[in-house]
């Protein structure tokens, strides 16, 4: 159906095995992905784009080390490896993604004193990234969802989705999660308790 959009979430070589803060067999979704996006009337990828010395990194911290966790103005922040710095090869798309029927990259996590795990929100959950309008505008009512991380960007991508009004859908199978403390399994429950269609 025309209505449907596919959003592949941040299948870059710094979330895939030998990248900065790779997901265990991230790289083995890569043909998965690039089936979906062969069927898939609208595809829309998101780029994490951070500028070097972003705040969710560890290294801008003194003392701090990466996956702890830190109180922003916003909330919660985990702290990161350095990763997916802008320009870099870290931050280029998976070499084996097909990518080029893409309509629209969108960059998050650009703004240096907010991070974005979201497709739709940065984590203050009110900037948005203008992905809803963007859709809106196209007439697309129903997005699937793949790429890295399950649990994280993934899993907030979806959320923001079913409360922006989007039929949403996540296809497993095209997904790899971190899971960090549990975060996998909490993760995939919230998103089903909120409507998320888990497939």
């Amino acid at each position: 159906m025309a209505e449907d959009a596919l959003i592949v979430i941040d299948m870059q070589n710094d979330f895939c095995p030998g990248g900065a803060l790779a997901v265990d067999n991230g790289d083995e979704i890569v043909p998965v992905v690039n089936r979906l996006i062969e069927q898939a009337p609208h595809v829309v990828l998101t780029q994490d784009w951070h500028p070097p010395g972003h705040s969710s990194f560890a290294s801008r911290h003194p003392g701090r080390a990466p996956f702890e966790t830190i109180i922003m103005p916003y909330g919660d922040q985990t702290l990161w490896p350095d990763h997916c710095v802008q320009g870099s090869a870290g931050a280029d798309f998976h070499p084996g993604l097909r990518w080029i029927s893409a309509e629209l990259i969108v960059r998050k996590g650009f703004r240096t004193e907010i991070d974005s795990y979201s497709a739709f929100f940065e984590n203050d959950h009110k900037t948005p990234t203008g992905l809803a309008g963007y859709l809106r505008e196209r007439g697309i009512t129903s997005v699937r969802l793949c790429g890295l991380a399950t649990d994280f960007c993934v899993a907030f991508s979806a959320l923001d989705a079913v409360a922006q009004g989007f039929s949403t859908s996540v296809v497993l199978d095209a997904c790899r999660g971190i899971d960090l403390n549990g975060s996998l399994a909490a993760m995939t429950k919230r998103m089903r308790e909120a409507g998320v269609q888990i497939v």
